[in-house]
Formats: structure tokens, C-alpha cells, sequence
């Protein structure tokens, strides 16, 4: 006997698909943010990476609480938020990556290893762990280092360190924290990334003349992540 199919009410399907273009509408900011960032107005770039940052961290709740998986199933929303961060944490940065002073002449073609690099770590199946939550290998966190690389107007030299010394650490099996899945102090971490959120928006809005102090001190977060995910690893 042949099962029906179970329809569902008009305003889930429009909740459900509302979600989608909810997500989508992270890729129409990042090409916008990808535009801005080849004509070096740091400003949109940095604005509209945040507005398609506060998306990505909302979304996901959303599309639980509208269970688009059970009425929209032919559409992947886990795919489509790959697709937008891949644009997001990767593509426009390496755009800033590619503008003057930002790395040594000569030596733009090392941004290329950012987006064959990235492409492996997208396309892993065991990118996230799934059982206690973490990310494998360094998570594309590519939109934090060219936002610091423009506020801080840190040494070319220094920049090309980090980023060939990021590129590697996709590579290395360590696992990074995620901080909205964290099974252990999440509300601090959550609490603290608010925090840092509000002052690098802060040193936005002053673009293109953001103040180095508040950069400075608002390294304390990257800190915090990374010690917080190397103490994570070794413990696991």
C-alpha cells in the first residue's frame, strides 16, 4: 500500500523556505563585501561581513525551529551554508589578501594556497565533529585575520607568516573549539565573543582610521580561542 505524502501547512513552507533566503542572502552580502574589498573601501567590506556573520550564527537556529530538513528536503541547507561561508570565510578574504600592502610584493601568489587549502578543509567529511562538537584542522577563520591585518596595518611580512602558518595548521589534525557547540563553558566563551564582537564593530565604524589600541586589546579573544583550543585538544 502506498504511503501518502504528508502536506505541509503554507505558512511552514514559507517559514521554511523564508530560512533558505535567509542563508542565501549571506552570499548576495559577500559579493557585495568582494566588490568592496578590490576597490580597498574596507568599510563595506568589514560592514558587510558582519551583517553575513550575524546571519550564519542565527540561521542554523532557525532552520531547526522551522525543521526545513522535513519540509523543504529538497533543498540542503547545510550545503547552502557551505557554499555562503566558503564565499565569506575564504573568497573575500583572500580578496584583501590580494590588495596592496597587506602582503610583500611578490608574494601574492601564497594567497592561492588559501583557497586550495580551504577547498580541502570545505570538503572534508570530518571538518566537524559531529559527537562533541569541534572543528578539525584550522577553520577557515580567514575573515579574522584580513580584518586584523587592515586594523592593526601589522608589517607585510608578518602577515605573510601568519597566513602561510595558518595554511598549514588546515592541515594538522587539531581540533579547534565551536563555540556555540561547546559542551563546557560556552556561556563565558559565547558571553566573551559578544564582547570582542562589539569592539571590533567599534573599530569599523572608525575605518579607515581605526584605532590600534582597541585592536590590541581586542586580540584577547583570538588568544583566548586558540589557547582555549590547543588546552581542548590536548585534554581530548
Amino acid at each position: 500500500m502506498q504511503r501518502s505524502v504528508r502536506s505541509e501547512s503554507p505558512f511552514r513552507l514559507a517559514c521554511a523556505w523564508g530560512v533558505h533566503a535567509y542563508t542565501a542572502l549571506g552570499a548576495a552580502l559577500g559579493f557585495i563585501a568582494l566588490t568592496a574589498a578590490f576597490r580597498q573601501d574596507y568599510f563595506q567590506t568589514f560592514i558587510m561581513l558582519g551583517i553575513a556573520l550575524a546571519i550564519d550564527s542565527s540561521d542554523g537556529t532557525l532552520a531547526r525551529m522551522a525543521r526545513v530538513k522535513q519540509v523543504v528536503p529538497a533543498i540542503d541547507g547545510e550545503l547552502l551554508d557551505t557554499i555562503v561561508d566558503y564565499l565569506n570565510y575564504v573568497i573575500v578574504p583572500a580578496a584583501v589578501f590580494m590588495q596592496p600592502g597587506i602582503l610583500p610584493d611578490g608574494t601574492r601568489v601564497s594567497v592561492l594556497l588559501v583557497v586550495l587549502a580551504s577547498a580541502y578543509g570545505f570538503s572534508r567529511t570530518d571538518a566537524k565533529g559531529f559527537v562533541e562538537h569541534y572543528f578539525h584542522g584550522f577553520p577557515s577563520y580567514w575573515n579574522v585575520l584580513a580584518f586584523y591585518f587592515v586594523v592593526l596595518a601589522s608589517p607585510a611580512s608578518v602577515n605573510l607568516t601568519v597566513l602561510l602558518t595558518a595554511v598549514a595548521l588546515v592541515f594538522v589534525p587539531m581540533r579547534w573549539l565551536y563555540p556555540s557547540r561547546m559542551e563546557s563553558m560556552r556561556t563565558p566563551t559565547i558571553l566573551l565573543a559578544l564582547l570582542w564582537a562589539v569592539m571590533c564593530f567599534a573599530m569599523v565604524l572608525y575605518l579607515p582610521e581605526p584605532s590600534p589600541m582597541l585592536g590590541i586589546i581586542s586580540l584577547f579573544f583570538p588568544l583566548y580561542y586558540t589557547v582555549g583550543s590547543v588546552v581542548y585538544h590536548i585534554n581530548s
